[in-house]
């Protein structure tokens, strides 16, 4: 299995030099050269299999001969042995037709636990096996941080740096990046928005003096490992409800377009998905692209669902090298167009076809709120505001096709938005109780490639 970059002008890699690699030198994702298809005698296996047993038949086609069959198979194991439900990833039924999600049984209570937690082992074998040290910088809108943090800390080859937001993630993430202990993670709480964080950590990536002098690696969901992880959930899900024998539709709460594309590729590989639906916030750039066929940058305004309060959707980038027939050139005309102008315009017959693939919708934020007070009443389901506006636009795109919403956040990462919508503060489980009393360490940066270079170079030295 070979892995191509969407500007066309990267070498291509394994799998392995893929996850290790990040963002391709020619700013590019990598995608894999072909999508592996499962027959529909594979997917009806899956019924009544474990988590860890589909997540093995789904990821094992895409790594090659990265880690041997058994070595793979211990690896996935290890990365989901700490989630508080046997399912690992449970599907709730809302009311009829329209079933839940949840992804917020892992360490740090959101979905990006099932990617990040298997990422961890993989690059830990890696980097036992070829003894090599790296610098792991990722930036946050929330979640991603904390869950990189949890993967990483405390591994002697691996310095882990995450560029946050200064004042825009809820205090339950902040504590989850600021609190722990071991001197080979950095929380860097940076002035500006999410999209900032983003720029500045692809800068780096693009400088490439520095890239190859600190080793640098990406975890943030422009790396295909993370997305790979993330298909898994989708083919559970759907064979709990009766795949392949039936098709099921689903709704992502989605900033980056990661998690949302994963479904994509689990459809490509012969899941039967009749629709999936990208829910967004007022931040609702990736629907205005899908309903205008421009995507136009329009800037950030804070919300209660601050995980989506993004406008660069990096991984939308992996759809449009789809739509445009895998043409590299076009794909990286628009990424500058967008980098450098702040929109582009996507061709007709590649409009025709992501409208084809997705549809989408908003919450806002009163929508929002009123669907947790709703939920809550309707079904006894507490949701976090992601997963509210992901309800909000299911319920708007409900038919015959049983629907699954991803709920991707435990309600107690954000307890002033959901104590305000039902009158509940949710608690924290057991293992974070103490979470408010924790010690933080956390450093202020400004919005300066320079600045930040150097503290990194500075802090990896010691």
């Amino acid at each position: 299995m070979k892995y191509v970059s969407t500007r066309g002008a990267a070498p291509e890699l394994t799998f392995e030099e893929a996850m290790m690699t990040g963002l391709a030198r020619d700013g590019g994702l990598y995608v894999p050269e072909v999508i592996p298809t499962l027959s529909h005698n594979q997917i009806l296996a899956m019924q009544g299999q474990s988590y860890e047993e589909i997540a093995y038949t789904v990821m094992h086609p895409f790594i090659g001969d990265t880690f041997t069959d058994e070595e793979f198979r211990e690896l996935i194991n290890a990365a989901y042995v700490d989630f508080r439900h046997a399912a690992r990833a449970p599907v709730k039924q809302l009311d009829s037709n329209h079933f839940l999600l949840e992804l917020f049984h892992g360490p740090t209570l959101a979905f990006k636990d099932f990617a990040m937690q298997l990422i961890g082992h993989m690059f830990q074998a890696s980097l036992t096996r070829s003894g090599k040290r790296i610098t792991i910088v990722g930036a946050t809108s929330g979640d991603t941080g904390s869950a990189a943090i949890e993967a990483f800390r405390g591994l002697k080859n691996v310095d882990v740096f995450i560029l946050f937001p200064h004042g825009r993630v809820s205090e339950v993430q902040r504590r989850q990046m600021t609190t722990p202990v071991e001197p080979n993670v950095h929380a860097l709480a940076m002035d500006g928005d999410f999209d900032d964080c983003q720029a500045v950590l692809k800068d780096m990536f693009n400088d490439f003096d520095f890239r190859d002098g600190v080793n640098l690696a990406g975890v943030n969901s422009i790396n295909w490992g993370r997305v790979l992880a993330q298909v898994v959930y989708f083919f559970s899900s759907a064979v709990s409800l009766g795949a392949p024998h039936r098709s099921i539709s689903f709704t992502v709460p989605t900033g980056n377009f990661g998690d949302i594309f994963a479904g994509y590729i689990a459809k490509r590989m012969g899941l039967p998905i009749k629709e999936l639906v990208i829910a967004t916030n007022h931040n609702d750039i990736l629907h205005r692209t899908l309903q205008t066929g421009s995507q136009v940058k329009e800037g950030v305004t804070p919300s209660i669902s601050p995980s989506m309060d993004i406008q660069v959707s990096s991984n939308f980038e992996r759809a449009l090298f789809e739509a445009y027939g895998r043409d590299g050139i076009t794909v990286a005309a628009q990424m500058d167009d967008l980098k450098t102008k702040g929109a582009f315009t996507i061709s007709q017959g590649a409009i025709d076809i992501l409208r084809d693939t997705f549809s989408s919708g908003c919450a806002s934020e009163d929508e929002t709120y009123a669907a947790i007070t709703d939920e809550l009443v309707r079904s006894g389901e507490l949701l976090c505001p992601h997963s509210a506006v992901g309800v909000t636009v299911a319920d708007r795109s409900q038919n015959a096709i049983p629907m699954i919403t991803l709920a991707t956040a435990h309600p107690a990462k954000f307890p002033e938005a959901v104590e305000k919508a039902t009158g509940l503060h949710p608690p924290l489980p057991p293992h974070m109780a103490d979470l408010y009393e924790r010690l933080e360490r956390v450093t202020r940066v400004p919005n300066d490639l320079s600045v930040l270079k150097t503290l990194i170079k500075e802090r990896i030295a010691k």
